[in-house]
Protein backbone atom coordinates (compact mmCIF):
# COMPACT_ATOMS: atom_id res chain seq x y z
CA UNK A 1 0.00 0.00 0.00
CA UNK A 2 1.34 3.55 -0.55
CA UNK A 3 0.33 6.78 0.41
CA UNK A 4 -1.84 9.13 -2.13
CA UNK A 5 -1.96 12.76 -0.30
CA UNK A 6 -3.90 15.44 -1.83
CA UNK A 7 -2.14 18.87 -1.95
CA UNK A 8 -5.08 20.96 -2.02
CA UNK A 9 -6.47 19.21 1.33
CA UNK A 10 -3.28 17.82 3.30
CA UNK A 11 -5.79 14.31 3.24
CA UNK A 12 -4.80 11.52 2.26
CA UNK A 13 -5.73 7.45 1.37
CA UNK A 14 -4.03 4.63 0.83
CA UNK A 15 -3.46 2.95 -2.34
CA UNK A 16 -2.65 -0.18 -3.42
CA UNK A 17 0.34 -1.12 -6.61
CA UNK A 18 -2.28 -3.19 -7.94
CA UNK A 19 -4.99 -1.01 -8.19
CA UNK A 20 -5.93 2.24 -9.82
CA UNK A 21 -5.44 5.87 -7.70
CA UNK A 22 -9.01 6.32 -9.27
CA UNK A 23 -9.75 2.88 -7.16
CA UNK A 24 -8.10 3.02 -4.11
CA UNK A 25 -9.89 6.44 -3.42
CA UNK A 26 -13.37 4.97 -4.52
CA UNK A 27 -13.01 2.14 -2.26
CA UNK A 28 -12.23 4.05 0.73
CA UNK A 29 -15.50 5.77 0.44
CA UNK A 30 -13.78 9.05 -0.15
CA UNK A 31 -14.64 11.95 -2.58
CA UNK A 32 -11.26 13.72 -3.63
CA UNK A 33 -10.99 12.77 -7.45
CA UNK A 34 -14.31 13.61 -9.23
CA UNK A 35 -15.52 10.07 -10.43
CA UNK A 36 -16.82 10.00 -14.20
CA UNK A 37 -16.49 6.92 -17.34
CA UNK A 38 -13.55 4.93 -14.78
CA UNK A 39 -12.19 4.06 -18.63
CA UNK A 40 -9.85 6.69 -19.42
CA UNK A 41 -11.81 8.83 -22.10
CA UNK A 42 -13.81 11.49 -20.18
CA UNK A 43 -11.22 13.42 -18.86
CA UNK A 44 -12.87 14.32 -15.05
CA UNK A 45 -10.55 12.56 -12.99
CA UNK A 46 -7.14 13.99 -14.61
CA UNK A 47 -4.45 14.77 -12.21
CA UNK A 48 -1.06 16.49 -11.73
CA UNK A 49 1.40 13.80 -9.99
CA UNK A 50 3.79 16.73 -7.95
CA UNK A 51 5.70 13.94 -6.16
CA UNK A 52 6.24 10.10 -6.54
CA UNK A 53 5.68 7.57 -9.35
CA UNK A 54 2.95 5.91 -11.36
CA UNK A 55 2.67 3.01 -13.84
CA UNK A 56 0.29 3.93 -16.54
CA UNK A 57 -2.49 0.84 -17.19
CA UNK A 58 -4.70 1.64 -19.95
CA UNK A 59 -5.33 4.02 -22.37
CA UNK A 60 -6.04 7.32 -21.84
CA UNK A 61 -8.07 10.06 -23.85
CA UNK A 62 -5.47 12.17 -26.02
CA UNK A 63 -8.10 14.83 -26.37
CA UNK A 64 -7.92 15.03 -22.21
CA UNK A 65 -4.46 14.45 -21.38
CA UNK A 66 -1.47 15.08 -24.88
CA UNK A 67 1.40 13.25 -24.92
CA UNK A 68 3.55 16.57 -23.46
CA UNK A 69 1.05 16.72 -20.42
CA UNK A 70 1.37 12.90 -19.64
CA UNK A 71 5.23 13.91 -19.93
CA UNK A 72 4.89 16.65 -17.05
CA UNK A 73 3.06 14.26 -14.91
CA UNK A 74 -0.37 14.65 -16.05
CA UNK A 75 -2.52 11.73 -16.11
CA UNK A 76 -6.19 10.18 -15.55
CA UNK A 77 -6.15 8.71 -11.98
CA UNK A 78 -8.46 6.22 -13.79
CA UNK A 79 -5.15 4.93 -15.58
CA UNK A 80 -2.25 5.46 -13.11
CA UNK A 81 -1.57 2.89 -9.99
CA UNK A 82 1.21 3.78 -7.22
CA UNK A 83 4.39 2.45 -7.60
CA UNK A 84 5.95 4.61 -4.25
CA UNK A 85 3.92 7.20 -1.88
CA UNK A 86 2.33 10.02 -4.51
CA UNK A 87 1.27 13.91 -4.21
CA UNK A 88 -0.68 14.86 -6.68
CA UNK A 89 -3.28 17.68 -7.34
CA UNK A 90 -6.83 17.44 -9.10
CA UNK A 91 -6.91 19.28 -11.94
CA UNK A 92 -10.33 17.49 -13.79
CA UNK A 93 -12.79 19.46 -15.07
CA UNK A 94 -15.17 18.94 -11.74
CA UNK A 95 -12.35 19.90 -9.81
CA UNK A 96 -14.45 19.75 -6.80
CA UNK A 97 -12.89 18.71 -3.33
CA UNK A 98 -15.20 17.36 -1.22
CA UNK A 99 -14.48 14.70 1.73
Amino acid sequence: MHAVLLAETSEEYLCGSAETLLAGMVRLGRKCIPVGCVNGGCGVCKVAIVKGSVRKCGLMSRVHVSEEEESHGVLLACRATPMSEIELKVIGKMKKIIW
